[in-house]
């Protein structure tokens, strides 16, 4: 079994967790994902995070273009590795 995980790169915490919830429903994701808060680079302001919300596909059965697309639809993008 691997340890493959997917980031999706959300722009606020309201939708890194409509999309977390969503996850469940579009994907049937077991395991919850594990939201995190990332800063930009030389910013102190919350309102300058982006938020990570990053999952685990030990099966490896998660499609890396389903993924990005899903993420399209709060404004963020799947980082690749």
């Amino acid at each position: 079994m691997s340890d493959v995980r997917h980031v999706l790169v959300l722009p606020d915490r309201d939708a890194a967790e409509e999309a977390a919830e969503a996850l469940g429903e579009r994907f049937g994701i077991d395991e919850e994902p594990q939201l995190v808060r990332d800063a930009l680079a030389g910013e102190d302001d919350a309102e300058d995070a982006q938020w990570l919300v990053v999952l685990r596909d030990d099966s490896e059965r998660l499609d890396p273009a389903e993924l990005d697309a899903f993420a399209g639809e709060w404004d963020g993008w799947r980082e690749e590795p």
